[in-house]
Formats: structure tokens, C-alpha cells, sequence
């Protein structure tokens, strides 16, 4: 049984970059007037994202940032786990 193990930084900078242009999109469209409650749902641990353009900026920067930790600590856990599954199957 092989270890596929994911490149953190790969990993942690894809999901940083797609959160973060999901959350401008999220914004942009909440000025449009589709999704706002989930925009303000977002300000509340989103510190200056609201439904405008500059608003749609800061939430790709938080997204960004907050997308690219996750990803590391998804990738991390993913790449730990996959080791200790190889290591009990050479053991059987």
C-alpha cells in the first residue's frame, strides 16, 4: 500500500486562493442584493467584509488568509493519518 501525501503549501495556497475569491464573489453579489444575510452572517468574524465592492476585497483578504491555515491543518492531519494507515498495513 503506497502513501499519496499531499504538498502542504500546494494544498493550503489552493484553498487560500479559492475561499478567498469565493468570499469577493460573496460580497460582490450580496451588493446586488442576492445573499446578504449570508454576508452579514460572514461580518461577524470577518472584520470589514460587507456587501460592497471594497467590503468583497477585505473578505477575499480574510478568506485568503483564514483558507490557507485550514488547508494546512487539513493537509497536515490528511498527510499524518495516511502515514499511520501504511504503517499498520505492513505490519498484517
Amino acid at each position: 500500500m503506497n502513501c499519496i501525501c499531499l504538498n502542504i503549501k500546494s494544498f493550503a495556497l489552493s484553498l487560500g486562493i479559492t475561499w478567498g475569491l469565493s468570499m469577493i464573489f460573496l460580497g460582490w453579489v450580496a451588493a446586488l442584493g442576492w445573499g446578504v444575510s449570508l454576508v452579514e452572517l460572514f461580518s461577524s468574524f470577518y472584520v470589514g467584509f460587507s456587501a460592497t465592492f471594497i467590503g468583497g476585497i477585505i473578505g477575499g483578504l480574510w478568506g485568503f488568509v483564514l483558507g490557507m491555515i485550514i488547508g494546512a491543518v487539513i493537509a497536515f492531519f490528511y498527510n499524518l493519518f495516511a502515514k499511520v494507515c501504511v504503517k499498520e498495513a505492513k505490519k498484517k
